[in-house]
């Protein structure tokens, strides 16, 4: 079965928020199977728009990437950070 990884380009606009939800998001996106490969580390921008911080969390299937964006849990973590970021988010699955 292929894993799915969630794909975030983030641009930070306060880190307090962004801190806030990214405490209540960690645990819900690690009981849904997630692992972070990446988080916020050096990066370079080849092509497209920049953005001050990238994510990627790898899923064990496409299903729980989705199930753990559309958790009770994640939901009031996004809440938590409003006004903290803006981000492009995606889920794209991996070739099996």
């Amino acid at each position: 079965m292929p894993k799915a990884l969630w794909i975030a380009h983030v641009n930070v606009l306060d880190s307090d928020l962004l801190g806030a939800y990214a405490s209540a998001a960690t645990p819900i996106i690690l009981e849904h199977g997630g692992i972070f490969l990446a988080r916020g580390g050096s990066y370079e921008q080849l092509e497209g728009q920049d953005h001050t911080r990238n994510v990627v969390a790898q899923f064990p299937s496409l299903q729980a990437a989705h199930d753990c964006y559309h958790s009770e849990g994640y939901q009031a973590a996004i809440k938590l950070g409003e006004g903290g970021f803006e981000r492009s988010l995606m889920i794209v699955e991996t070739v099996d």
